[in-house]
């Protein structure tokens, strides 16, 4: 499908991938995959990064990564972060009346719950990948990248890139995420999922109006989850500038989620929920079939004290992959070490693991 010339009014471009058939056996009409490049593709087509967005953000909220002289340098890399499907820039419950056609549902899920989104299909990270793969092929003519990398479920389309295309990935840097979505990730998903649809904007199948009640109470439920239980006892949300705990969860935690779309924010949830390298026609479920094919060199840098994503499923994982080294942040920020906005040791850890990882 011809893809017009890009917005110079936006700062991302779209890739327009027509009528695309989904993993659940739905049909998303006219999909839209929003990205934003940094940085020039050399002669050779070889200096490509995949930098997959994580829940709830979009390009904008990762980029700060992207700087010359750090290891995602765009004097030397070009970097494409895609947004992933929900997220209110590509496809999304948000927009997809905008969409031509809308979507469609030609037959029932397969192995996964009905759509309940109001008519929204459901992409998995495999949908989103392979999307990714064909904007980087058809756009911009790049068969190989050198680096897949993400934060959470960044980390977790990371994953799916090695297992999906071996052979064609050189690196992978999975940080805070996971090959498969956890049981317990899942239940503390479950719950997510429960707080926000008890807003009373819900109906069911989608959110009429905006669910501040939902949002607010989600955000007091991630705030206990994303951070460790020793940022709390060391009180850490004072050296952010809060004044107290109650106006770190009002001001950050509160406000972070009221922004979001709550369909959107549950779209990704599912997607979330269903995250598997092995959950495709390739390796029939098999994450240790799907784990072995990863022929990249693969770091996997988890927090100690992620609660999402603890170092233990991460070494498990890193004992079936042929080609992976385990580099664990040790860092009180538990989950969010791994987006290291307010935590400069944090920040160089994984700069410097990304440049080793890079130089090799």
């Amino acid at each position: 499908m011809a893809n017009p010339p890009p917005d110079p009014t936006s700062d991302f471009q779209v890739f327009h991938c027509g009528d695309v058939t989904l993993q659940s056996g739905q049909t998303c009409r006219g999909a839209q995959l929003a990205y934003r490049t940094y940085g020039a593709l050399n002669a050779a087509k070889s200096n490509t990064i995949v930098y997959p967005t994580s829940y709830g953000a979009q390009h904008f909220d990762t980029e700060w990564m992207i700087a010359e002289g750090h290891a995602l340098d765009p004097s030397r890399w070009f970097i494409v972060i895609p947004n992933m499907f929900g997220n209110g820039l590509s496809t999304s419950p948000s927009n997809i009346g905008q969409h031509q056609n809308g979507p469609t549902q030609d037959s029932p899920a397969q192995g996964g719950a009905p759509n309940n989104m109001g008519g929204y299909p459901h992409f998995t990270l495999t949908d989103n990948v392979r999307l990714q793969e064909r904007l980087l092929r058809e756009v911009f003519g790049v068969e190989r990248i050198a680096l897949a990398v993400g934060w959470s479920m960044g980390a977790q389309q990371a994953y799916h890139w090695g297992a999906l295309f071996p052979g064609r990935v050189e690196r992978v840097a999975a940080i805070c995420g996971s090959a498969r979505t956890s049981e317990h990730n899942f239940v503390f998903l479950e719950g997510v999922k429960a707080t926000l649809t008890g807003d009373p904007c819900w109906r069911g199948d989608r959110f009429e109006g905006h669910p501040e009640q939902g949002l607010r109470a989600m955000g007091r439920v991630y705030a206990g989850w994303a951070l460790s239980q020793t940022f709390y006892r060391r009180r850490m949300y004072l050296e952010l500038g809060f004044g107290s705990l109650e106006e770190f969860l009002v001001e950050h935690w509160e406000a972070n989620f009221l922004r979001r779309n709550g369909d959107n924010l549950l779209a990704m949830l599912w997607s979330w929920q269903h995250a598997d390298i092995s959950a495709n026609e390739l390796y029939g479920g098999d994450l240790t079939a799907a784990l072995g094919a990863i022929s990249a060199r693969t770091f996997v840098m988890p927090c100690r004290h992620d609660l999402y994503f603890p170092p233990e499923d991460s070494e498990n994982e890193v004992a079936a992959l042929p080609n992976a080294e385990l580099r664990v942040i040790e860092s009180a920020w538990g989950h969010r070490a791994g987006s290291p906005t307010h935590s400069p040791e944090d920040f160089a850890f994984i700069d410097g693991a990304l440049k080793d990882l890079l130089a090799g």
